[in-house]
């Protein structure tokens, strides 16, 4: 069994990026994160963010809005970093309150600021196969299997969720490299046999350590996206003591991917100011 270690490729991704940046003159690529409300997993991610942002050199802003701020408020923010002339990417922070409409926000971010790749440009660009911005997680996964040279062409991937932050953008980019995809979510019928069938199993349920040993196939790769917390602890979906002995590859939670995240968003930011 091997590690796939996020922290370690973030690490060596980053100090490409601040070597590139090093040798930019003049204005340095410009990231805006926008934080509505105080969810403490939100802040301890963007304050992340913020702090790798600028060691690699970027200009970065957080803009930090209380919960109850209007959609109308929110979407004035993000028209205003739109025409910002400093700022190449912007990435709102989910989940929303309640009372926004996620969708409209998405929306209202530029498709060529749009690093987080949520914008429906940008997600239709993925689909047919010609990415621009892929979203920061699926990318970073993708970049993970490639450097540890995880076969991928004519495997059979299953991926636990369906959401527009992993499930469905990571269905199309494995496809795009040649995967048999299987989608799976709350209402799949004999969820264990479709995971025994995975050479690729990934997961972002959200349910913690919900993934044992009886679910994997002997051999098989798994990357856990879960982040859960638990009696002051994170831990993934994967229970990591059962599967690590059955497993080929695995990632740990923290340190698999969580940073490689950031590294893609980081890495989508230098992209925006190249293009622009």
């Amino acid at each position: 069994m091997k590690i796939l270690d996020g922290s370690s490729l973030s690490k060596k991704i980053r100090e490409t990026l601040r070597k590139k940046l090093s040798k930019i003159s003049g204005p340095k690529p410009g990231l805006a994160v926008i934080l509505v409300g105080s969810d403490p997993a939100s802040e301890i991610y963007v304050s992340k963010k913020e702090k790798l942002a600028k060691e690699v050199g970027f200009h970065s802003e957080v803009h930090r809005l209380p919960k109850d701020t209007s959609q109308n408020d929110l979407l004035k923010c993000i028209e205003t970093l739109n025409g910002a002339q400093n700022i190449h990417g912007i990435l709102v922070q989910m989940p929303l309150p309640k009372h926004i409409d996620t969708q409209a926000i998405l929306h209202a971010v530029l498709p060529n600021k749009d690093v987080d790749g949520f914008h429906p440009t940008n997600l239709g660009r993925l689909m047919m196969g010609h990415p621009r911005f892929v979203p920061c997680t699926p990318a970073g996964i993708l970049r993970l299997l490639k450097e540890y040279q995880v076969e991928i062409s004519g495997k059979k991937a299953v991926i636990l969720g369906r959401s527009l932050i992993v499930g469905k953008p990571l269905a199309h980019l494995l496809l795009n490299e040649n995967a048999t995809v299987t989608l799976c979510h709350s209402k799949t019928k004999n969820l264990k046999a479709e995971c025994q069938s995975a050479d690729i199993l990934i997961s972002a349920m959200g349910k913690p350590a919900h993934i044992d040993a009886s679910f994997i196939k002997e051999g098989a790769v798994v990357i856990d996206v879960g982040i859960n917390r638990m009696n002051q602890k994170i831990i993934g979906d994967i229970d990591f003591n059962s599967v690590s002995k059955k497993a080929s590859f695995i990632t740990p939670v923290p340190g698999g991917i969580g940073p490689m995240t950031i590294a893609m968003l980081l890495e989508n930011t230098l992209k925006a100011f190249e293009i622009k």
